[in-house]
């Protein structure tokens, strides 16, 4: 008999359901089903992949939904007890394309307005929106089955006529289920009966939670994850008996032999939803355009007058309003008879301009630019910053003009059809970099615009990966964390990585799989549930805008601060046609503005866009790898690269920006021996050469792999760039068919191809070879063009404002202390000096102060920024603040109390009282409390002390301070550090840098994760001799009732966690004090979570001995110099040993105590002066 499963959770009844959507189909396909339903808890996250899955396999998708109904309102909060008793369970299916979008109405407002626990809905809202869906009454959960658990069957029978009376006779039915349990077994009985006496017909589900029966075991360990338990715990949530599986038709015949015509029904409600999901077809918002003119004509009417203003050379006498008129004559009722105007000359500005305009006209996306360049405009309007482009968008002049982007694209040779390509429909995308404090602000713009209905943010889903599930299941079998921890990190730290993939390439993991039976358990449990979406958060930069309400065509849910967010991702939401924008905050653009604010109190007309992009002494900065803050050029490894490349143009720098990533890092080399020996270059044919010379012969960008096959087999830009997308997809049949038509043409579809061109036989193939080998990691030039504009302008600004654009960098990273303490090591090695905050030159961010850095007052922990708004806003009124009296009188006890102004004095930020803050520290409270005091008494109308006296004497009464000097320096830097997160007005370690540098393999910086590649400089169990201060240390007592220590330790440029094991702590105990100076040598360990040290070996800088090495070429230039050397060694006698090394013998000799040397600076300068710099080094002992 034919049976069709009704009540199914896939993945996205996150961590709950664990039938991954197209493992589910298939296994349909296999038991021979025809149709097979979703019903995710609450939720249609995976309604589309569902659907699109179903169609591809043949097999009709049933939309549905399980929803959470609420005993009364789903705008009570009170209501309906506690636990369970907040909600029932009912299955809705849509019957129809009007039940699809009700359903989708009936679960967004189960989170835009009965959310509470879980996404509610209420009887209102089925009566409104019930017109096509069919209901069942859902498992032991739903409000008829759960009355007849409790013996309330008359009230379980009154539930059911509700529910039928809701969505009409025939359309709502009682639904069986048998997984074993005896509540089950006696419920099914009585919905027998209640269907003889009621005449609502009965169906029968399995309540699918796992794909196989043998999956049940993954899935209780999913349960855990979710519920935060072990599998061990007695008291916690599961799916008892193994049988919520997608059973056979057979079995569910067998299971439900008593009642045939409920197993007939699900296959008549099967036939009776009929579904289909529109895709493709764009659904745009309209642009309001000004009276006079239509969505096309005013497009017309910005893209000329922005090509006056983009080409004043060239554009400068045109008439707009021809262009406009010409564009009202042209224009079509229907876009499909929109005539193509095409560029013979894609450089020629006009031709250019009107095929592109044409282009868009005729996809009909001219409402999506209009849309765009005035949220764009909006931003600029408001000074919010704007970066110059992002993605293909930048290879339009539409853009360009509209000033959408800031590059020109036919100086960057950027390609049109890469955008936007009439010979493949899809939606444009332009994602827009904002400053990332005000993004929010062009966001909320777009909202009050077209209306909070039409504009929501795009939800994403977190899934489990493979180390994170490891770590997951791991937790959950409750097995040892270190053992667990070990296995991850077996799993190669690589972009979509997956377990099987890991267990070929990873020799470690596969041995452990095979050879440890806890341990192959762990992972073909963590197989099962790779992965599996489990959380959903708000994307952080998508927007989606509607034409109409937005819940017409996606299910919303809500995100952080109760924001709507729909419930697809973005790319289906573009597979819908809806309208999707990226607005991206980036926080480089909010320190380019804020430095550009600073350098124009001392120019100005200063202007970051007007700057010379040609300036040798910029690209001098970056070839010397002096790039800390410059964007995407500040990682380790790209300082390295720009070393190599010695950039001396921008287009070397947008192929820096392209080569830098996993693949292309292969073909550097390549480029660089192209571009310091150009002779080298060899080109297979002439065509190639003007294509590849800007890249020294290689190919790094897809838009040369266009310009390739249009250049020598006379493809369209258009199909050029179909080429494009099939060879980055690796699309084989494609690439076998189109190197047919590259090398002999193909006449049918217009190509002439490289043979008719000239080209012979084998040199096209081996063009094409080099081509497919390289287009697998070619890099959108767009995207690296205007991402090089802006890593440009902030190099720009590092070179000739350093001080301004470093203050303006770490006014970014307040808050980040090991950024803060990076980039202020950068400042000391610029010779920018690092000043404490003050009350009366400081700002609220990081400030220009003669030539230094002032310290942000934001920066100052406690005061919170209406404190500092206070202070500023006061001083600005009435000039600087005389003393601390001053201060405290001229600014209410809200803004200033004793908490506040300890943290001042800390800081330093009172330092321009001159009076030291030892003082300071000794009187502030009774001061504060005698200026509270006499407020007091005026309010009473009381006289005070100052009231009797004249004003001159009232000048003179001043604060008494007593003579206790200053604090220690270490006492003082700690109170900074207390406050500030940071030193500032020195160092501990300031005496020590030398010996530090000297000693040290690794610093604290290298284990922060970099922003650009994702990765610390320094690598999983990599050995690592790290020095510096212990700032803070804890004590724990292990299992075995043993001490061990996690200690902070912190260098100048940041800390890092070391693990000190009982056996280190036993050996190195007397060493372990916070304050003390010491050298740690000690294994890594690096993870996505965090990044520490575990300890091997302790010494302190006190007894680091060191050993000083010098290197000479061969033991003959060692003994022309032997005596010269030795007279300079015996200058400086000491107990550090010296060792001669001789590079091309490799001989070593460790020269006798008569050699043995001081530590002295001027030492190491003598012999650096005499040997060169690189041939002098000094190695730490002991360590």
């Amino acid at each position: 008999m034919a049976f069709t499963h009704l009540h199914v959770h896939t993945e996205y009844s996150l961590l709950d359901g664990s039938c991954k959507i197209k493992e589910l189909i298939d296994r349909a396909k296999e038991l021979g089903m025809q149709s097979l339903a979703i019903t995710d808890h609450g939720v249609m996250y995976g309604v589309i992949d569902f659907y699109k899955a179903a169609v591809a396999a043949g097999i009709k998708p049933i939309i549905g939904c399980e929803v959470y109904v609420a005993p009364e309102s789903r705008f009570d909060r009170e209501a309906g007890g506690q636990g369970d008793d907040r909600y029932y369970h009912l299955v809705l299916l849509a019957e129809n394309d009007t039940g699809y979008h009700n359903l989708m109405k009936i679960v967004s407002r189960g989170f835009t307005e009965g959310y509470y626990y879980k996404p509610r809905v209420d009887k209102e809202l089925l009566e409104k929106y019930h017109e096509g869906i069919i209901a069942l009454s859902a498992c032991l959960a739903g409000e008829v089955a759960r009355n007849v658990t409790r013996g309330l069957y008359e009230d379980a029978k009154k539930a059911a006529l509700s529910y039928e009376k809701i969505f009409g006779k025939g359309n709502f039915f009682l639904e069986l289920q048998d997984h074993g349990i005896a509540e089950q077994h006696y419920v099914n009985p009585q919905l027998l009966r209640m269907s003889e006496e009621t005449g609502i017909e009965l169906i029968c589900t399995n309540d699918v939670h796992y794909t196989y029966a043998d999956d049940a075991e993954a899935h209780d360990i999913l349960l855990c994850i979710q519920t935060g338990k072990k599998v061990t715990d007695e008291n916690r949530m599961r799916y008892t008996g193994g049988q919520y599986y997608l059973k056979s038709p057979e079995e569910m015949s067998d299971l439900f032999k008593y009642a045939p015509q409920a197993i007939a029904n699900t296959e008549k409600i099967a036939q009776r939803c009929n579904v289909e999901i529109e895709f493709g077809v764009t659904k745009l918002p309209k642009f309001a355009v000004p009276d006079g003119y239509t969505s096309w004509t005013y497009l017309n009417y910005l893209c000329y007058e922005g090509l006056k203003k983009r080409y004043p050379n060239q554009a400068a006498d045109i008439s707009v309003e021809d262009f406009v008129r010409k564009a009202e004559e042209e224009a079509v009722e229907d876009r499909k008879d929109v005539v193509i105007k095409i560029a013979r000359d894609t450089n020629n500005i006009f031709e250019r301009l009107a095929y592109e305009l044409s282009v868009i006209y005729s996809m009909g996306y001219v409402d999506y630019f209009l849309i765009v360049w005035d949220y764009i405009n909006y931003a600029k309007r408001h000074d919010i910053p704007v970066g110059p482009g992002r993605g293909s968008a930048a290879g339009s002049i539409v853009s360009y003009c509209l000033e959408i982007t800031d590059l020109d694209p036919i100086k960057y040779s950027l390609i049109f059809e890469r955008f936007l390509n009439p010979e493949r429909v899809s939606m444009p995308d332009i994602d827009v970099d904002f400053c990332y404090e005000r993004r929010q602000e062009v966001i909320d713009y777009v909202v009050r615009k077209y209306g909070k209905d039409q504009v929501v943010q795009i939800i994403t889903f977190g899934t489990m990966a493979a180390r994170a599930v490891i770590r997951d299941v791991g937790r959950v079998l409750d097995i040892p964390y270190a053992k667990v921890d070990g296995i991850s990190k077996m799993v190669p730290n690589e972009l979509n990585i997956t377990i099987d993939k890991a267990l070929k390439i990873s020799k470690d993991l596969r041995n452990a799989y095979e050879q440890d039976e806890e341990t192959h358990y762990l992972i073909d449990m963590s197989k099962r549930l790779e992965g599996l979406p489990r959380h959903a958060s708000m994307h952080a930069a998508g927007v989606v805008i509607g034409k109409t309400a937005i819940d017409e065509y996606v299910p919303l849910a809500t995100g952080a601060d109760n924001a709507a967010v729909t419930q697809f991702t973005m790319t289906t939401i573009e597979e819908l046609g809806l309208l999707k924008m990226d607005f991206l905050g980036l926080r480089t653009l909010t320190v380019i503005q804020d430095a550009e604010k600073m350098v124009r109190r001392k120019v100005p007309d200063f202007d970051i866009t007007k700057i010379d992009p040609t300036d040798k002494e910029v690209y001098e900065m970056i070839g010397n790898g002096h790039t800390e803050g410059v964007f995407q050029l500040e990682s380790s490894g790209m300082k390295s690269f720009m070393k190599e490349l010695k950039p001396q143009n921008m287009e070397d720098i947008i192929a820096g920006i392209s080569l830098y990533r996993p693949g292309p890092m292969d073909f550097i080399p390549r480029y660089i021996e192209g571009k310091n020996h150009q002779e080298s270059i060899h080109y297979e044919c002439e065509q190639m050469e003007e294509i590849l010379e800007p890249t020294y012969g290689c190919i790094v960008y897809q838009e040369q792999v266009m310009q390739i096959v249009m250049k020598l087999a006379g493809y369209t830009l258009g199909r050029s760039d179909l080429v494009r997308r099939a060879m980055s997809k690796k699309k084989g049949d494609v690439m076998i068919k189109e190197r047919q038509n590259f090398v002999y043409g193909n006449e049918e579809e217009g190509i002439p191809g490289c043979i008719n061109n000239g080209i012979d036989e084998k040199t096209a193939n081996q063009i094409w070879d080099e081509m497919l080998d390289f287009a697998k990691y070619a890099f959108n030039k767009s995207h690296a063009a205007a991402y090089a504009v802006v890593a440009y302008r902030t190099a720009y600004l590092r070179c000739h404002y350093p001080v301004e654009f470093m203050a303006a960098l770490l006014t970014s990273v307040l808050g980040n202390t090991n950024k803060i303490s990076e980039y202020s090591y950068a400042c000391k090695k610029l010779g920018i000096k690092i000043l404490p905050p003050d009350i009366n030159y400081g700002e609220g961010a990081f400030s220009v102060d003669h030539g230094n850095i002032r310290y942000g007052l934001t920066a100052i922990k406690s005061l919170g920024r209406p404190v500092i708004e206070a202070i500023i806003r006061e001083r600005n009124l009435n000039g600087p603040y005389r003393d601390f009296k001053d201060l405290v009188e001229r600014l209410s006890s809200k803004e200033i109390n004793k908490r506040t102004v300890e943290n001042l004095i800390k800081s330093g930020a009172l330092d321009c009282f001159h009076v030291t803050r030892k003082q300071q520290m000794i009187v502030y409270a009774s001061v504060i409390d005698s200026i509270q005091k006499e407020r007091k008494n005026e309010i009473a109308g009381q006289m005070s002390l100052m009231d009797l006296l004249g004003e001159e004497d009232q000048q003179s009464f001043q604060i008494s301070y007593p003579d206790v000097g200053e604090y220690e320096k270490e006492q003082k830097l700690a109170m900074e550090k207390e406050v500030l997160g940071i030193y500032v007005s020195g160092h501990p370690l300031e005496d020590d840098i030398e010996r530090l540098e000297r000693s040290v393999t690794a610093h604290t910086s290298d284990f922060v994760i970099d922003e650009e590649t994702g990765k610390t400089k320094i690598h999983d169990r990599e050995s690592c001799i790290i020095g510096g201060l212990i700032s803070e240390m804890s004590v724990k007592l292990t299992k075995k009732n043993q001490n061990m220590a996690f200690i902070t330790l912190e260098d100048l440029r940041g800390t890092v966690e070391v693990v000190v094991f009982p056996r280190q702590y036993a050996t190195y105990q007397s060493l372990l004090r916070e304050d003390a100076k010491v050298f740690i040598k000690g294994t890594t360990q690096i993870s996505e979570e965090e990044s520490k040290v575990i300890c091997n070996q302790i010494i302190s800088f006190e007894d680091s001995r060191q050993e000083l090495w010098v290197q000479f070429a061969d033991k003959e230039a060692f003994f022309k110099e032997e005596d010269a050397l030795k007279g300079i060694l015996t200058s400086y006698p000491g107990k550090n040993p010296v060792v001669i090394y001789c590079k091309t013998e490799r001989a070593v000799n460790r020269l006798g105590r008569d050699y043995m040397v001081s530590g002295d600076e001027n030492l190491l300068f003598d012999l650096e002066k005499r040997y060169g710099k690189e041939n002098i080094r000094v190695r730490s002992l002991g360590i």
